[in-house]
């Protein structure tokens, strides 16, 4: 027998991926000593959009939360994913600031640290598999999964073959977007089980229909831990449910040795935390096979929708999806996932609203094509690159090596707030948003209202007979998803190539 692990991604992906990571912790935590007596092989509790909203949405501070969820999970791992360079945000942040925020992350109470790359670019990798290492950690080396015509069987391949050079404990296979199918996750599985030898672990949203029949093949191929959520936070752009997983391999060479009792009171919890949110029924329920083509992650299409809301004009979003893909291409085929996602479907909204292709293009958009973000696995389109750079280089070393460290001058900038050291990581990340929670958190500012219904669907703003009269002046907005995701970007404009 090959007892198969499960990761529970509940107070996590799961959330994230149905309700805008807006689960407080204390709707967490009555359920947090049951949990933690199931089974799981480990619990995704932190990293994401997690750290962001606890202090943008939720005024709580992240580091406290992961210190509660560790006070009561004391005999399973805590797993967080970590975005290399990104940290939990969504630019480059520098070498000392990597180091620290790991250091801190291990010692209050992560063991698992799950490092992926948004274009797979191993150098954005290295430092934060390293500095895992040095701590104690496990270090899980990340492929993020897609489908184009430089992607194929061989390149993920080689890929975690350089990772294990590196050092990692064992590979994650990231499919974001519910891509990959039952028999190219048995191929892909069997090969890196042969190649490369080290544990797998399966990482698939459930958005195309596919993500259970590819973990069961995956299964058979070899995988050794799955990534489930508790059935009522499970499907649509979330994972498999654990509740089904585990029935289905109960009594098989592959049981969990998980009891579904145990699992029952679980869900039968978060149907109520459930009941407290509006999670709309094209992300939560049902199968959208048109992923595979436009191949963005669940909570990116939200967000999609809600630029258009803004721009009163949700009746594009069927061109902007069909935009992407050729976005994609030209920007050499990055996998959809934080922060490329963002950067290629916000161009997509751009191009669409603006009846011009790049036209306009944003800050990140620049700053990715100046190879500020990494190599990208495909080759960019030359003549966008000299339309936006102007004759302007693109660098070819570490993006990261061109940064100073950044902790010392955080620290002065912000020593009247400073409880604890962790507070400079969370300033240095997100620094609009830190220094509003600080202020709250000691009573210049009133705390936040907050709520449980999560208000994904925005109403259109009037903007105009046609929705387009202030069209221009409104521009601004479409940026909102870069100040919100990219909000420690400093500087962050609208860049008009022409």
């Amino acid at each position: 027998m090959r007892k198969i692990k499960i990761t529970d991604t509940t107070l996590r992906d799961a959330h994230q991926s149905l309700m805008a990571t807006r689960m407080r912790i204390d709707e967490m935590y009555p359920i947090l000593d049951k949990m933690n007596q199931v089974g799981y092989y480990s619990m995704e509790v932190w990293g994401g959009a997690t750290f962001d909203s606890c202090m943008r949405f939720l005024d709580e501070d992240p580091w406290e939360r992961l210190v509660k969820i560790k006070n009561r999970v004391k005999d399973t791992k805590l797993q967080m994913l970590l975005r290399g360079q990104n940290l939990v945000g969504y630019r480059h942040y520098p070498d000392d600031a990597v180091e620290e925020f790991i250091k801190k992350t291990v010692a209050n109470g992560i063991d698992i640290i799950r490092i992926f790359d948004a274009l797979n670019d191993i150098r954005n990798m290295e430092k934060a598999i390293e500095v895992t290492k040095n701590e104690g950690a496990h270090a899980q080396g990340t492929i993020s999964y897609t489908i184009s015509p430089v992607h194929d069987l061989g390149h993920f391949v080689e890929f975690a073959s350089r990772l294990k050079e590196k050092g990692v404990d064992s590979i994650c296979i990231k499919d974001m977007a519910g891509l990959i199918s039952p028999w190219d996750a048995y191929e892909l599985v069997s090969n890196l089980k042969k190649e490369v030898g080290l544990p797998i672990q399966l990482h698939c949203h459930y958005t195309s229909g596919m993500a259970s029949m590819s973990y069961l093949k995956g299964i058979e191929a070899g995988a050794d831990v799955v990534d489930t959520a508790t059935a009522p936070l499970s499907m649509g752009t979330s994972q498999p449910a654990t509740d089904s997983m585990v029935a289905a391999l109960h009594g098989t060479p592959y049981d969990t040795g998980i009891e579904i009792d145990n699992l029952a009171e679980v869900s039968n919890y978060f149907k109520g935390v459930r009941n407290n949110y509006h999670i709309s029924g094209d992300i939560s329920v049902g199968v959208d096979t048109n992923v595979l083509n436009y191949q963005i992650p669940g909570g990116m299409i939200s967000n999609l929708r809600s630029q258009l809301a803004e721009q009163n004009s949700s009746h594009l979003i069927e061109e902007v999806l069909e935009e992407v893909p050729r976005v994609r291409a030209e920007l050499g085929y990055p996998p959809l996932v934080t922060p490329s996602s963002q950067i290629v479907g916000t161009q997509a909204v751009v191009n669409v609203l603006m009846g011009e292709r790049y036209k306009m293009v944003s800050t990140e958009v620049k700053n990715y094509l100046k190879g500020l973000y990494g190599t990208p696995p495909g080759d960019i389109d030359e003549d966008l690159r000299q339309q936006v750079l102007k004759g302007e280089k693109p660098i070819t070393g570490r993006p990261a090596d061109m940064l100073e460290p950044i902790l010392d001058e955080a620290r002065a900038e912000i020593e009247k707030y400073i409880k604890k050291e962790e507070d400079v990581l969370s300033y240095v990340l997100f620094p609009n948003e830190a220094i509003k929670f600080f202020k709250r958190r000691i009573g210049e500012e009133p705390p936040l209202e907050v709520k449980s219904e999560n208000n994904q669907g925005k109403t259109e703003k009037s903007m105009g007979k046609n929705g387009k009269e202030n069209m221009k002046a409104s521009f601004e907005h479409i940026n909102v998803i870069d100040e919100s995701l990219i909000g420690a970007a400093r500087n962050n404009v609208v860049y008009y190539p022409a």
